[in-house]
């Protein structure tokens, strides 16, 4: 007989100081629209500068997901802005030799997966510091795309490629006033998965016995979701419908959930980065788990570089320049620790989001570049602070 689950009664104000970690990442967020949308006069919602917002940090988005489990672990790669240009060169020539979109794809993300190999080696097994390895695979893979791009931009050679990032999910004629009905219809099955995924993991928890919150607290989680939910895809279906990389986004982010969640390499990646001796005293192949985890970043810098191609319309030797430090700066806005052992996928995603609703406000604002570097450096050192802050005052620094 299971065992009965312990319901936990607690005010609004105890719950939210306890998730403060996990809220305040979403509160930024909310509270930079907001600003922006007051002094740009709304002009950052409308549903043209919100899918703008997605499409133009789509990569970035997916070299987060890949980042934080690298931080998590402990580590740090800062060849990811250099493996974005070498692989999307190479996209570039597969798909111009002919090769179809899905081969072209595929043997990308394998490309990134060996070169992921390669780094995971010496990192994992030769015991050299990731930041040496990757440091030393910046400047390898930023001199090889030179090489084989001869500094020359590479233009594809129709626009099928370009769909990835710029396409769009619609069916033509399918409308509900006036707005694309296959986004509406989306929306109203992701907020149907949602309530299904509260309960399915409420009566996870009641049949083993775990305690569990107020069954109010959970609705006014689903329903704060939704809401976000509503509003993001209300945004797609007035527009153009649902953009593509937004589906590549959502199967990234939902697969590394499940995996980071549900999965052994998910927990055994967080016990290397919160004890890697006491990890390795309990059975777990630590290596083994640092090679995987950079493997994992190869191919996700892949995926990133075939997708900033894409958005490019071409492979340029310049790629990626910088996005090692976005994606970085993403996951600790996103809540992950500096000292590993801490980080979500999803906090990751809003912590690119924020960083991406930054730079779209100030754009819209005309603020130049400069000022745009003293903004969002000032945000990365405050998250930071934030993190060795209240690990300390709750006793985990």
């Amino acid at each position: 007989m299971a065992n009965e689950a312990h319901i936990e009664h607690i005010s609004f104000f105890e719950l939210a100081k306890q998730n403060m970690r996990k809220l305040s990442m979403f509160i930024m967020l909310a509270l930079i629209m907001i600003v922006f949308a007051v002094m740009t006069g709304g002009v950052n919602l409308t549903p043209r500068n919100i899918t703008n917002i997605f499409i133009q940090n789509s990569y970035i988005l997916i070299l987060a997901v890949g980042m934080v489990l690298v931080i998590i672990i402990g580590n740090i790669d800062l060849s990811v802005g250099s493996l974005i240009a070498f692989t999307g060169a190479i996209s570039a020539m597969l798909y111009n030799t002919g090769m179809g979109i899905v081969l072209t794809l595929i043997l990308t993300l394998v490309v990134g997966g060996l070169i992921g190999c390669f780094q995971a080696f010496w990192i994992a097994y030769m015991r050299i510091p990731a930041f040496i390895v990757t440091l030393a695979g910046m400047l390898l893979f930023r001199g090889l795309t030179y090489i084989i791009t001869n500094v020359t931009p590479i233009a594809l050679r129709d626009d099928g490629f370009k769909r990835i990032a710029s396409g769009s999910l619609r069916i033509d004629g399918f409308s509900i006033a006036g707005n694309d009905g296959l986004s509406l219809v989306v929306m109203i099955l992701a907020i149907v998965l949602l309530i299904w995924a509260m309960l399915h993991e409420r009566n996870r928890k009641i049949r083993k016995g775990f305690t569990v919150l107020s069954f109010k607290y959970d609705i006014l989680k689903v329903a704060v979701l939704s809401l976000l939910i509503i509003f993001v895809f209300t945004r797609f279906a007035a527009y153009r419908g649902i953009p593509t990389v937004v589906l590549v986004l959502s199967v990234v982010t939902a697969l590394f959930v499940f995996i980071t969640n549900n999965t052994v390499i998910g927990r055994y990646i967080y016990a290397v980065g919160g004890n890697a001796k006491s990890a390795k005293l309990s059975g777990i192949n630590s290596e083994r788990v640092v090679f995987t985890t950079h493997v994992i970043m190869g191919v996700l810098s892949g995926l990133s570089g075939l997708v900033f191609t894409a958005y490019m319309n071409s492979a340029l030797p310049q790629a990626g320049d910088g996005f090692e430090l976005d994606a970085i700066a993403s996951c600790f806005i996103g809540g992950a620790a500096a000292s590993g052992g801490i980080g979500t996928t999803i906090g990751a995603i809003t912590g690119g989001l924020v960083m991406g609703a930054i730079n779209n406000g100030m754009s819209l604002m005309n603020i130049g570049a400069d000022w745009q570097y003293v903004v969002k450096a000032s945000i990365l050192l405050l998250a930071v602070f934030y993190d060795i802050w209240s690990r300390k005052k709750s006793g985990l620094g």
